[in-house]
């Protein structure tokens, strides 16, 4: 639960004394949020190897003049002090203390939207909009700068790598990123929201994001005498469509579950009948209860297939991320937020998405809240979907979601006595 002393920041009221301030500049700042934007999405970098992409966020972060501690993991974490009257109390420590997290990482996909400043490291791309979220950080950090002597305690900025592979929040974590944080913010620039639009409805907002492989053997034989071997590809297609059966046959239709197989991976030689394979994927819940069942479900559809065709198989289930739930003061301070800044217009109806987050390991330990940017945009090609090899995004928003992020943190810092 968020202090009491929150409990103003979500009123109307709250917001009025910067929400000029924040429109201004982040009007100002559009420029340079864009081009941070093209310059971070030619140098894309994967999971765990975001070293350069640390090496160009320091080189702004220096020329905006913040404090920054760098972390072998490539996260960064800095720092703006507020200067507003009673930021600090006697003994140097803030008041209060919030954060915004940004995620650094891009994905193995080879980009395909011929834009000019596109990726120029083949077979990676920023097709989930990490590189606008690298932008957007930048932008509120601009805007929050400019802004010090509204904030009534201290930000904490986190650039987060390894999102996509779910571990790089907790490595933030165990750096310690939240410590003595009272509230945290993070935000996905998102293809389904309409362009000029967030949603920050509270309550659930992602899904459980779990793992799963599969190993076969089977028998190896000679492609021309497929009887004197049991062909492990063939076991593994039948356990692609069969894992399908969860969703379709042994779920209630109102309970959200995906299951995907996202690597099929067998055979060394084209007249080689497989002996061996193997496949991955992911399974999205909604609720913890189902979460629970799905390993044990999962594994028995795969051991009766295998059995039936004379292959065995070896199930592998790893936990990823719990789903991710806004809390509520905090989210109402969003909405607010983007109100101040956008209008009652800006405010966006999503009902919430079954992709994952590690962002949901920040909210077990503070209170904080999850924005959708909107970006959809047919006009300017940005209606391609997240992980798309053509996804991209209307730059024109990005300095909106800077000023949402602004906002919530002189909301959250405005000093308002509850």
């Amino acid at each position: 639960m968020l202090p009491a002393v929150y409990a103003a920041a979500q009123t109307p009221q709250a917001g009025a004394a910067t929400a000029d301030l924040v429109r201004s500049l982040g009007a100002a700042a559009q420029p340079d949020i864009v081009a941070a934007r093209r310059l971070l999405h030619r140098f894309p970098e994967v999971s765990g190897q975001e070293a350069n992409t640390q090496k160009l966020l320091c080189e702004q972060l220096d020329e905006l003049g913040i404090p920054y501690r760098k972390l072998d993991n490539n996260g960064i974490i800095a720092t703006i002090a507020g200067t507003a009257p009673g930021a600090y109390d006697a003994d140097g420590a803030p008041v209060r203390r919030v954060a915004l997290r940004a995620d650094m990482d891009a994905l193995p996909v080879a980009e395909q939207t011929g834009l000019p400043f596109a990726s120029e490291n083949p077979g990676i791309m920023h097709a989930c909009g990490h590189d606008a979220h690298m932008a957007m950080m930048l932008g509120a950090v601009r805007i929050l700068r400019d802004a010090a002597d509204s904030l009534t305690g201290e930000v904490r900025i986190i650039f987060q790598p390894a999102e996509e592979i779910s571990i790089g929040a907790l490595s933030m974590i165990e750096a310690g990123a939240l410590e003595g944080v009272d509230a945290i913010y993070g935000a996905h620039i998102w293809s389904e929201v309409p362009a000029g639009t967030v949603s920050c409805a509270p309550g659930q907002r992602m899904a459980n994001t779990d793992w799963f492989r599969i190993d076969i053997d089977g028998v190896s034989a000679h492609g021309s005498m497929p009887h004197k071997g049991v062909d492990a590809v063939v076991v593994g297609a039948e356990m692609v469509a069969a894992l399908q059966i969860l969703v379709s046959r042994d779920v209630s239709p109102f309970e959200p579950v995906v299951v995907t197989v996202g690597e099929f991976h067998g055979g060394q030689a084209r007249n080689i009948m497989a002996g061996h394979a193997w496949l991955t994927g992911t399974v999205r819940t909604w609720s913890e209860g189902l979460r629970s069942e799905v390993p044990d479900r999962l594994e028995h559809i795969v051991s009766r297939i295998a059995h039936a065709f004379g292959a065995t198989a070896r199930f592998t289930f790893e936990p990823g991320n719990a789903g991710l739930a806004n809390d509520p003061t905090c989210a109402e301070v969003a909405r607010q937020a983007v109100i101040d800044t956008l209008g009652d217009q800006g405010v966006a109806d999503y009902r919430g998405t079954l992709s994952g987050e590690d962002f949901s390991e920040y909210l077990r330990i503070v209170p904080g809240v999850f924005c959708f940017v909107g970006t959809r945009n047919p006009q300017v090609g940005a209606d391609h979907p997240q992980h798309s090899c053509h996804y991209t995004v209307d730059e024109d928003v990005l300095a909106k979601g800077s000023m949402v992020a602004a906002q919530w943190v002189c909301r959250m810092l405005s000093g308002a006595k509850g």
